[in-house]
């Protein structure tokens, strides 16, 4: 067993900013783009388009659209984005603007050159779309005040700014506001190699030795996911710190994630249950989503865009026209035998 340490700190209780969890996933955010790992290809077509921008002397940069799964780094590259610029970033999310009001309330408050950030920007509403085209196109809104023959149409210039849009679910974002994004990105579930380094640094940031093997313990289990990583690194250092351990080892890595039932392919209770009950009570499937969702009592958006890419990046579901199909891989990491006929 490798037992090289990568920090040299104890992780005993210390009252520190780092005991507020928000000032913890803030200080773990990465600062730089050096300390950003990974989505290397992202990272250098984004920063072309900031240089060339700034060649231009253009006094905003392109909108853009990141798309992929929770926790793989969409905001952080935002607050990159800001960074390089050397501008302000000012946060909202899709279902946060209900009104055009909100809207014109955001927009007015900008300065030139801000970024605005959206969350789950496939959440506006059609009706608020309809205002924002105008203010990404032209940098004006166009307000209707009033109602029926008294109704007029009011119209506001605000500043230039750049809307960088984050999406889990790209297809949801309507095809008129994907055609004003000037750049849209992927981002990719990362490398195993990669998640050891964010979790090598994030030990360092919160004081905590562990070594090489209790690394790739988590990062195996970490659904090759930053966010999930840090997660692990964090209860699993409260798991050390409760027993009264100078450091994590493979050990205690792998005690921590059998009390947090947590396996080896990073799969939790919940995504367990759904494969069970795809195979138990649907005889493997194929089963439609709603129907899926009733029978493991969880939310049909929660299953697509929290459970679901896992499990088919990891090949143990399949999504057929007819619904969702436990696969071979899945039967066999659970243990169960796959009745012959079975196709997949």
């Amino acid at each position: 067993m490798n037992n090289k340490t990568l920090t040299g700190s104890s992780p005993k209780p210390q009252n520190t900013p780092l005991d507020d969890p928000l000032a913890l996933d803030l200080t773990l955010r990465p600062k730089t783009w050096d300390d950003y790992v990974g989505q290397d290809k992202v990272k250098q077509n984004v920063r072309i388009i900031i240089k060339a921008a700034s060649q231009r002397k253009d006094p905003s940069v392109e909108h853009i659209l990141f798309y992929g799964g929770p926790g793989l780094g969409k905001t952080t590259l935002s607050h990159l984005v800001a960074q390089e610029i050397g501008t302000n970033i000012k946060i909202t999310s899709g279902p946060a603007i209900e009104r055009a009001g909100d809207l014109a309330a955001i927009l007015t408050n900008l300065e030139e050159g801000d970024i605005l950030f959206c969350d789950e920007i496939h959440r506006l509403s059609r009706t608020v779309e309809e205002y924002l085209y105008p203010a990404l196109e032209d940098f004006k809104l166009n307000l209707i005040l009033g109602k029926g023959p008294m109704a007029r149409t009011m119209e506001l210039n605000v500043p230039r700014f750049t809307l960088i849009g984050a999406t889990t679910r790209l297809a949801a974002v309507s095809s008129p506001l994907r055609s004003r994004f000037g750049a849209i990105f992927g981002l990719n579930f990362y490398e195993i190699d990669d998640i050891k380094k964010i979790l090598a640094r994030s030990a360092r940031l919160l004081n905590v030795v562990i070594n090489d093997e209790a690394l790739t313990i988590l990062a195996k289990s970490s659904r090759l996911t930053p966010r999930f990583a840090n997660h692990l690194l964090k209860r699993v250092r409260d798991f050390a710190q409760v027993q009264n351990q100078s450091s994590v080892t493979a050990e205690i890595a792998r005690f921590a994630l059998d009390s947090l039932e947590i396996d080896e392919q990073g799969l939790n209770d919940s995504d367990r249950r759904i494969l069970q009950t795809i195979i138990n009570k649907f005889n493997g499937g194929p089963v439609g989503l709603q129907a899926l969702a009733a029978a493991t009592a969880e939310e049909e958006e929660t299953i697509l865009e929290v459970h679901e890419p896992h499990l088919l990046r990891l090949g143990f579901i399949s999504r057929t026209p007819k619904g969702r199909v436990a696969t071979r891989l899945a039967f066999e990491h659970l243990g169960y035998h796959r009745p012959k006929g079975l196709g997949l």
